[in-house]
């Protein structure tokens, strides 16, 4: 009979109303029958029953043996029993099974799954042999309550790293934006005797080299996936795609999302979002039309929010009108906060303030800092002073901690020369504690990421970067530059202070360091945290054509490619 239950419980094919019709007919069920009704019931995502048959058991004077624990345990930490989780604890230990692996491991994993970190080290340190699962299972706990350090002192005493353990450690940094401590462990990593690239390793190394702008490192990885034979299920082959539009190589995006055989919803979105942050709208549109047209995939949330914000960067207001409205008459998908971000973007860009301000005042729900942002960056561009003032305050209110959010209303202020405003929010972040972001570029040269900030001299090449940055500076100069004095917030009066400001902003410095360490006609990859400001924008479409070389920058939210003198924003950012 015994087998037969087990067959039932825990079989594919199996079925768990016979096995409760045989045991409920067993006059007395030994500790075997127990545990595989225990599995049964986890077979079949039952946890509430598989605590109460353990309860039974004990009731019965069952004695529990090292094969009850494991399915009782994963019970408690499925439906969060944490108090009765502890008296399995208990028990396991009355029992004598403190050197039971199975257990053990069952208990710490138990424990990060209730949050429980300290209980969990506490088994840990208890057990008297401790294998790769102990190890993995820790760290990642630590990983994922964000105790990078505390996973990392740990990873450090782990005798024999396990692919897991490499992965759980680097996919922390990478979660926590610690990317080049990711760098340095995944070379630490290729180093060991143990090393196995991996499509979670790759995954996460691909997010790393995401948020460098490290297109060389990312194309190594994607090289080693082929080679390693690699499955590129849908999320990989996203992953892979998404670096690539990330790191400034739309061609290899596209060339990678065209050999994919079978394409999922995520994957058509990160490629229709890689056309937009790269203000490629038609070409999104087209995507998309191709979406709808050829495959057999609906479009979701997510895809209305990148085609609209493809048309938000690409000037299309009547197509952006247009999906507005079918997203919700033809697919039946409710405007989202992101979908009216979108469109009041999309309206305020193109000059329709009017209509941008129907639209939020028109909103279901109460309008976010994103979309109230929006709003107030259009009303700089356009110069409507007073609407940016109003609704520059009202950001500020929304996102109090944001440095942004009050460098953009004294930047509105000081288009209208007022001075003794943008005073007044100086003093305002003062007040606060509010820190100005600091601003820093990021480029790849010979497979190394380098990081500049505004002003910034501590790299060892620094008197070489700023002898460039002026020779630089002097040649477009010849061909028609002038420094645009309001890309600095200031009250500063004499021009040689303004174009100290101006001159030395990080991806200038960043451009230099490029121009000095590459070869003539390589192409400049540059990353930047915050939006690129006019006086860079201005200076970078002129080294372009000065010096024969493509730059392609990153910014907070959409790519420039200039080349030849020009932007591929064509000035509408």
């Amino acid at each position: 009979m015994g087998r037969v239950i087990k067959f039932c419980a825990i079989s594919t094919n199996g079925d768990l109303g016979y096995v409760l019709k045989a045991f409920s007919r067993l006059p007395q069920p030994d500790t075997f029958v127990y545990n595989t009704v225990f599995r049964g019931y986890l077979q079949f995502q039952l946890p509430k029953e598989c605590i109460s048959l353990y309860l039974q058991m004990l009731h019965a004077s069952v004695t529990p043996n090292k094969f009850t624990f494991p399915p009782v345990i994963k019970a408690c930490t499925f439906d969060n029993a944490v108090e009765l989780g502890q008296q399995v604890h208990a028990q396991i230990l009355k029992f004598g099974y403190r050197s039971d692996g199975f257990s053990q491991n069952g208990l710490i994993h138990m424990y990060v799954s209730f949050k429980r970190l300290e209980e969990a080290r506490r088994v840990f340190d208890m057990m008297p042999q401790l294998d790769d699962v102990s190890w993995t299972i820790l760290i990642s706990g630590y990983c994922q309550s964000g105790f990078v350090d505390d996973a990392c002192k740990l990873f450090n005493l782990m005798p024999e790293k396990n692919p897991a353990s490499w992965n759980a450690m680097i996919a922390a940094y990478v979660q926590s934006d610690s990317f080049h401590e990711a760098f340095l462990l995944f070379d630490k990593m290729r180093r060991s005797s143990r090393f196995k690239l991996d499509k979670f390793v790759a995954a996460s190394m691909l997010s790393a080299c995401t948020g460098l702008g490290a297109l060389k490192q990312g194309e190594w990885i994607h090289d080693n996936i082929k080679k390693s034979g690699i499955e590129v299920d849908p999320k990989l082959a996203t992953t892979i795609i998404d670096m690539y539009c990330k790191c400034g190589s739309l061609e290899m995006a596209v060339k990678t999302f065209n050999e994919l055989p079978t394409k999922g919803i995520s994957t058509w979105n990160c490629m229709i979002g890689g056309y937009a942050m790269h203000g490629k709208g038609e070409e999104a549109v087209k995507l998309f039309e191709k979406m709808e047209n050829e495959s057999m995939i609906p479009p979701d949330y997510v895809t209305f929010v990148n085609l609209l914000t493809a048309c938000a960067h690409s000037g299309l207001v009547q197509e952006g009108r247009r999906y507005f409205r079918d997203m919700v008459e033809v697919h039946n998908i409710l405007p989202g906060m992101e979908h009216y971000g979108c469109m009041v973007d999309l309206f305020g860009r193109a000059g329709l303030l009017n209509e941008a301000m129907k639209l939020v005042n028109e909103m279901p729900m109460d309008p976010d800092v994103s979309v109230m942002g929006a709003l107030a960056g259009a009303c700089k561009i356009h110069g409507n002073i007073e609407l940016g003032e109003k609704i520059g305050k009202k950001v500020i209110e929304l996102d109090p901690h944001n440095s942004g959010r009050y460098v953009l209303l004294a930047n509105i202020y000081a288009t209208a020369n007022k001075w003794e405003d943008v005073a007044n929010i100086r003093k305002l972040m003062n007040n606060r504690g509010v820190k100005k972001s600091r601003g820093f570029s990021l480029i790849e040269t010979d497979g190394a990421v380098s990081e500049f900030i505004a002003g910034g001299r501590s790299h060892p090449d620094s008197e070489e970067i700023y002898a460039k940055v002026k020779e630089m500076l002097a040649c477009i100069r010849s061909i028609g530059y002038v420094p645009k004095a309001e890309s600095v917030v200031h009250d500063i009066t004499e021009e040689e202070e303004i174009e100290k400001a101006l001159f030395y902003h990080s991806e200038k410095l960043a451009i230099a360091f490029g121009l000095l360490k590459t070869k003539a006609g390589e192409t400049l990859r540059i990353t930047k945290n915050l939006r690129v400001c006019k006086d860079c924008h201005e200076a970078s479409k002129l080294i372009s054509k000065f010096f024969d070389r493509e730059i392609i920058v990153r910014d907070r939210s959409r790519f420039h490619c200039f080349k030849h003198g020009v932007c591929s924003c064509n000035d509408y950012w």
